[in-house]
């Protein structure tokens, strides 16, 4: 029997009011939710697809500096703010991570630095060179997720490279292999005409083994501060009935 499937509909703020007005954004989700004739549910509470990344067994992985940011959700503590995911996402454990990376206009998006692949599989970004800012905060977060048991297992984290650091003139650019999309048979990765390109590419191929993975230079795109799953939102099967 088909699963029902219910779209539920966050606020957007422009990640954190940076780029008014954002008034038709807002109506996105609820406008896709009727286009593929699925049931909408309001949250009440500002979140992007990008500031979360689940397991599809009840994990839920985010940043502090991304949710528990002020200009997000000011009148939300730690302890509030996992309520509402467990609720939201049918979670029943929340990870909350550091900072994410040097560029990032969203305030830390997870699906740039830590990204699930399996139940209790994840790969996370890594930066060696001690000079570069995004060194410490992404040791940081490995040294969170090498200590952390999912469903009383012991998660298995895979190191991810960072590519080479980007710029837009003196922009730093928020380049991250870890912000590639998982289809149904593909995997879409980032790419960025860099050393560790194949590398990044050839460790997913590894973990996310019967789907093919595709680079696609994001050099262009991460001019505009995201890359391949900032662009996407994915959307479960839908049942026969409501298909468009």
């Amino acid at each position: 029997e088909d699963a029902e499937v219910l779209a539920l509909d966050f606020e957007y703020n422009a990640w954190g009011g940076k780029y008014p007005p954002f008034d038709l954004d807002q109506q996105v989700a609820s406008r896709m939710a009727s286009i593929a004739g699925v049931d909408c549910v309001a949250q009440g509470i500002v979140l992007e697809g990008g500031s979360i990344d689940v397991n599809g067994a009840g994990c839920l992985l985010t940043t502090e500096q991304c949710l528990l940011n002020p200009n997000r959700n000011p009148s939300l503590d730690r302890v509030a703010i996992s309520a509402v995911l467990k609720a939201a996402f049918g979670a029943n454990q929340i990870v909350w991570l550091g900072d994410g990376i040097e560029g990032d206009d969203t305030d830390g998006h997870v699906d740039d630095v830590t990204r699930f692949v399996g139940e209790s599989t994840i790969v996370t970004a890594v930066e060696p060179n001690k000079s570069d800012p995004n060194h410490a905060p992404l040791a940081a977060n490995l040294r969170a997720l090498q200590a952390l048991f999912v469903s009383e297992r012991a998660v298995e984290v895979i190191e991810l490279p960072m590519p080479e650091p980007q710029f837009f003139g003196r922009q730093r650019l928020p380049a991250s292999y870890a912000n590639f999309y998982i289809a149904n048979d593909v995997v879409l990765m980032p790419v960025f005409g860099c050393a560790h390109d194949a590398t990044a590419a050839s460790i997913l191929a590894s973990c996310l083994r019967g789907r093919q993975v595709i680079p696609i230079d994001a050099r262009a795109l991460i001019h505009g501060l995201g890359a391949i799953h900032c662009l996407t939102q994915q959307l479960p099967a839908l049942p026969q009935r409501n298909r468009p």
